[in-house]
């Protein structure tokens, strides 16, 4: 087995082992400049984008200077879903595996007065959750969180989007002024800044940029579909091939619904997704996705957020996204680790400036279509706009004539334009002659 090389960083030895356990053996370009920061005690404000390594990069020098031997809330974790609160929790409970570490999760839609109940005999020395219910736990002073000197704000961006940076705030202005904070985020929004300057004086900003907007594994195809076409286009784009996980996403619970009812219809095996779906069936849904047991799956973008598996072979983008950061997320999602991925944007006509936007931000598609059950290859969609006009040499008024008698298709309309062409044609040859005479006669009498 090679070294390991998270032993060059002061990490307690039980993480050591857990990484060496899940094969886990070289840290991320995030995680080689968080980690030491972190661990001398440095508030971080960390920017990398989706599937970078960021939870990694905080959980391991954090969970690290939790000390086993004081009862008390030591490090607490928001996140601004359940779905990526309970992927924080997972990975935080296989990291301490082996040890007596109390790791707990509060989230919306669990038993909130079993959670009470618990808290009175026992506190958790790292509490992870979503920002409403911690503040809650908190308010009912049964989570003793304020002794913490560590905490996260993670998917700080999506946490503003949700609207949840003023319960966070709430949950932050709780600690002492000796607190350690990291912000992790995929974008760090203007709006943001007020409560990051708030809270952490003289942060360690580290910010990685991506080398490309899009994963040059991914094959990133750009489908023109009539809104009437979408989901016949979608089920082919299924069914040509043998994906091994496709995720499917749309903006709103409405479009889920109605793609994953058209998807059923058709016979195939397909999860949905969404908010509007009860917490306890989406933690299902999403375990099962996990495991495999489904092939499709159509999501929102926020809850989409959840599902971390790295084999997800292709991307359908059944809307444009309303956010162009969340286009980066959705295809960010397949492409990982080295494998490849097909995204798949299906666009109306009419919605042109939208991809352009999108293409302004550095991503580059590739024109499909679909013909004969194949996907080819199609023109560019700006052929128009950049093809050279030819000059014409007709007056603007002529040339306005000739559009209007077209347009009205009256019978001998290209005579007409001909003639009158000829004498205009005629009419200037006369007035340069006039001209031409008139100089030639000043210059006789000068």
């Amino acid at each position: 087995m090679p070294t390991n090389q998270f032993k060059q960083y002061a990490l307690a030895p039980f993480l050591i082992d857990a990484l060496d356990a899940t094969h886990i053996t070289t840290p991320t370009p995030i995680q080689e400049q968080v980690i030491p920061a972190l661990l001398r005690g440095e508030s971080v404000i960390g920017q990398s984008q989706t599937g970078s390594g960021k939870t990694h990069a905080f959980l391991l020098p954090l969970l690290s200077r939790v000390d086993a031997g004081k009862d008390t809330v030591q490090l607490v974790i928001t996140a601004p879903s359940r779905e990526l609160a309970d992927q924080l929790y997972e990975v935080a409970k296989s990291l301490t595996a082996a040890t007596e570490l109390r790791v707990q999760r509060y989230v919306g839609g669990t038993d909130k007065s079993r959670q009470i109940e618990k808290l009175q005999h026992q506190q958790p020395q790292v509490a992870i959750g979503t920002p409403g219910r911690l503040l809650d736990l908190i308010k009912a002073g049964a989570l003793a969180a304020y002794p913490a000197k560590m905490f996260v704000v993670d998917e700080a961006d999506m946490t503003l989007d949700m609207g949840f940076l003023n319960t966070v705030d709430q949950i932050a202005s709780l600690f002492g002024e000796d607190l350690q904070m990291a912000v992790f985020s995929a974008t760090i929004p203007q709006k943001l800044q007020p409560f990051l300057k708030k809270y952490m004086q003289n942060p360690t900003t580290i910010e990685l940029k991506p080398k490309s907007v899009i994963a040059d594994t991914v094959a990133n195809w750009l489908l023109a579909v009539p809104s009437r076409d979408r989901n016949a286009t979608i089920y082919k784009l299924l069914t040509m091939g043998e994906p091994f996980l496709v995720l499917i996403f749309a903006n709103t619970k409405t479009s889920v619904d109605a793609i994953h009812q058209y998807l059923t219809d058709q016979g195939l095996n397909v999860a949905k997704i969404h908010g509007g779906i009860e917490p306890r069936q989406r933690r299902r849904v999403m375990k099962a996705v996990a495991d495999l047991k489904y092939q499709y799956v159509v999501a929102t973008d926020l809850a989409a957020r959840g599902i971390d598996i790295d084999g997800v072979s292709m991307v359908i983008n059944a809307e444009l996204p309303t956010d162009n950061e969340f286009f980066i997320h959705r295809v960010g999602r397949t492409g990982r680790n080295g494998l490849s991925g097909t995204a798949v944007t299906l666009y109306q006509p009419g919605q042109e400036a939208q991809i352009a936007e999108l293409e302004h931000l550095g991503i580059k598609f590739q024109p499909k279509a679909l013909k004969d059950g194949e996907i080819v290859d199609t023109y560019d969609r700006n052929r128009r706009a950049r093809r050279v006009p030819k000059a014409d040499p007709r007056s603007g008024k002529i040339k306005s004539l000739a559009a209007k008698e077209a347009k009205k298709k009256m019978p001998g309309y290209k005579k007409k334009i001909k003639k009158a062409a000829a004498k205009e044609a005629w009419f200037n040859n006369r007035v340069n002659k006039r001209n031409e005479a008139r100089a030639a006669r000043k210059a006789k009498k000068q």
